[in-house]
């Protein structure tokens, strides 16, 4: 019919800008804090864009989510304000009419979620999990960056370099203030680089510097010129990556069907259900009654997607700590909106009316 084909159309173009928004809304935040991390020494980087491209993986299914459930709603809203809707109704055409081109539009984005939501945000949590352990193995030296103070992993140095030469292993101008029983030491470098020994030992290999120790306050200190100065790097071992129920697989949270698994299960086929009902729910949410003013049934719309995502969290916490069954979990929340669902939809069929 003319009405899909048109529908379809304004959906496609809408969606884009939508998904557009939110993406770059969600992904600023999100780098905005990793930068944080990074201009603090909590994080190299280096590592910023690859753990931006692991949170966007795992953001996307809620970003489909919300953006299917705007795009129809804000396209079937235009249509009720530029009086499209009258026209077609004034056709033969019933509410009931607009759920098979939702569904055109929404059924194949809700398998895209589906997909995300069991299979690859949890492979992306995997691998950011495996990141992050390897960020950690680094060694204080690999997390130098020039012209940043920087603290070691067991937080008793802080380092500064100006510069780095072309082969990202020699620096200029080091500069080391580090605690070693209990006075302070502070080391200034014109030179240094890192040099691997035959047994595969590495060292930090300093030059022309100097080395003042003593304790702040006091007046006595030892000052010490240096033509060379090598300390041992230590390497880090034993840090393994932690499996959580967001990184385990679909099938592994089936196979151990336990409370925090099952909780976890919830959440992951919960998301593109709530997609589907969500983008139904849209049809009659975007009745526009002029009297009630243009915004009303947006934030009525608005609250309904807190709403439905607050108790789908809740359910997937109840599950997981094992104060409600997975049955109950799964279907009572999903129910609920079915019903508020069928609800809305009669009462825009006019099968009954609220009495005032």
């Amino acid at each position: 019919m003319i009405f899909h084909r048109a529908l379809l159309r304004e959906f496609a173009s809408l969606a884009g800008a939508v998904f557009m928004t939110l993406f770059l809304i969600a992904l600023t935040v999100r780098l905005i804090r990793l930068l944080g991390q990074a201009a603090g020494g909590k994080l190299p980087s280096d590592a910023v864009v690859a753990l931006l491209g692991f949170f966007t993986v795992n953001a996307l299914p809620i970003l489909l989510s919300l953006t299917v459930f705007i795009t129809i709603l804000l396209t079937l809203t235009r249509s009720y304000r530029d009086s499209e809707m009258v026209i077609w109704f004034n056709s033969g055409l019933s509410v009931a009419a607009w759920m098979k081109p939702v569904f055109m539009f929404a059924g194949p984005l809700v398998g895209v979620i589906a997909a995300l939501s069991m299979f690859i945000s949890p492979w992306a949590a995997q691998k950011s999990e495996e990141f992050r352990v390897g960020v950690e193995k680094r060694d204080d030296i690999s997390r130098v960056s020039p012209g940043v103070f920087g603290e070691s992993s067991a937080k008793d140095r802080v380092f500064f370099v100006e510069s780095v030469s072309g082969d990202t292993l020699t620096v200029q101008n080091v500069f080391v203030n580090s605690v070693q029983h209990r006075k302070t030491g502070i080391m200034m470098s014109n030179k240094g680089y890192v040099e691997t020994a035959p047994n595969g030992d590495r060292f930090l290999v300093l030059l022309n510097g100097r080395r003042y120790e003593g304790n702040p306050g006091e007046a006595e200190f030892k000052v010490m010129e240096f033509e060379r100065y090598e300390t041992r790097i230590d390497a880090k071992e034993g840090i393994e990556p932690v499996e959580t129920q967001k990184s385990r697989s679909t099938l592994a949270l089936i196979e151990t069907p336990t409370n925090s698994n099952l909780g976890e299960l919830v959440w992951r086929l919960g998301v593109p259900v709530s997609a589907l009902i969500l983008a139904f729910l849209a049809i009659p949410m975007s009745f526009v009654n002029p009297r009630a003013g243009r915004s009303a049934n947006l934030l009525f719309a608005l609250l309904t997607y807190m709403v439905y995502s607050n108790l789908l969290s809740l359910s997937q916490a109840r599950v997981a700590q094992g104060q409600m069954s997975f049955a109950v979990g799964m279907f009572l929340v999903h129910g609920i909106m079915l019903a508020t669902l069928v609800f809305l939809f009669a009462r825009r069929l006019g099968l009954f009316r609220l009495r005032r």
